[in-house]
């Protein structure tokens, strides 16, 4: 082949070439990135860049696609207008349309629930770690009684905005947003007729969740539940302090206690039930919707008094008079001896 020959198949090369090129390029933007046989979900927060974004995405996704997206972004200007938010790399989607939604922001929303917790302290981790939120954002809201106000509740009560279930949210969603979605969620909760069986107990929603918090902590026996509401129903009829060891270990942030004795008794707490007659100023835990509705459907009884079983089932005797209690509480405390319990 002559000189001349070359010169004309050299921009025939150059064509070949770019059009090679090209193509590469149009497979590796319109190819499915996720190389696992699951969904990946990318969550891009405030602190991400176009490389953090490419980082988190190399753990399930193609190299191709990776870098693919990486070169998209850096040349249309997305640096600067980085979206957070929860998206997902399904097994179809290419790199072009990846990158469009994380452009557009077109994020898919997190299913988050509620857990059954003690504390605002503990609630706030765990929303902060399945939410873009950060724990010490929500402890603001939770221990300001002007932010809470905002949700028709205060630090005590706070917890009753939650209701115990699964919700669909986005996963970059604000504290204040995420506060007035529960206090809707709460509003639909408490329909025409949860909030007639509470007036016709002479309770508010807030005191139903209060009392339903501490049967949770009574028994974890469902079957039970409503029995137990109905003593501590009874007490607070009479009325006569509801003396709950729960509330005890509450005032002294101490859950790990299997026996309160005496000398914790007087322990100065509002939530200090031995000494102070009535509910607690609020919950001490969100208790289950079970718990919410074995308050709502108590059983009525005679009952004053409760005590563990001494075979250790988890469910209690019942007593009418407090002779009886005392013999109930004396094999109770003597299989606790026997098992070395403290």
């Amino acid at each position: 082949m002559n000189v001349y020959e070359m010169k004309k198949l050299f921009p025939i090369g150059i064509v070949v070439i770019v059009a090679f090129i090209f193509a590469t390029m149009i497979f590796y933007a319109l190819a499915p990135v996720n190389k696992t046989d699951s969904i990946i979900y990318l969550h891009v927060d405030s602190d991400d860049n176009v490389d953090s974004i490419a980082d988190k995405m190399s753990a399930g996704c193609h190299p191709y696609g990776v870098w693919a997206v990486r070169i998209i972004s850096r040349h249309t200007g997305y640096e600067s207008h980085i979206r957070t938010g929860c998206y997902e790399i399904n097994n179809t989607i290419g790199a072009l349309m990846l990158y469009r939604h994380l452009r557009n922001g077109q994020q898919v929303p997190v299913r988050l629930t509620i857990p059954s917790v003690r504390t605002t302290e503990r609630l706030a981790e765990e929303l902060s770690s399945k939410l873009m939120m950060k724990k010490d954002d929500l402890m603001d809201y939770f221990s300001s009684n002007d932010s809470c106000a905002k949700y028709g509740q205060d630090t005590a009560t706070i917890v009753c905005l939650f209701v115990p279930n699964t919700y669909e949210v986005y996963w970059n969603i604000s504290p204040d947003k995420f506060l007035s979605k529960m206090m809707k969620e709460k509003e639909a909760f408490w329909n025409s007729e949860r909030l007639a069986k509470a007036e016709a107990l002479g309770l508010s929603p807030d005191e139903v969740v209060t009392l339903a918090s501490i049967v949770e902590e009574e028994t974890a026996n469902n079957q039970e539940k409503p029995m137990v509401a109905g003593m501590y129903y009874n007490r607070l009829r009479k009325p006569m302090p509801l003396q709950a060891d729960p509330t005890i270990k509450f005032a002294l942030q101490n859950f790990e206690l299997r026996r309160i004795y005496r000398n914790m008794l007087t322990v100065k707490s509002p939530y200090n039930t031995y000494v102070n007659e009535g509910l607690p100023p609020g919950p001490i835990r969100i208790p289950s919707v079970v718990g919410i509705d074995a308050v709502l459907n108590l059983v009525h009884h005679d009952y004053l008094y409760m005590c563990a079983k001494e075979d250790f089932s988890g469910t209690h005797n019942f007593a009418v008079t407090y002779s009886e209690h005392l013999k109930n509480a004396a094999r109770y405390s003597a299989a606790l001896n026997a098992r070395g319990i403290k």
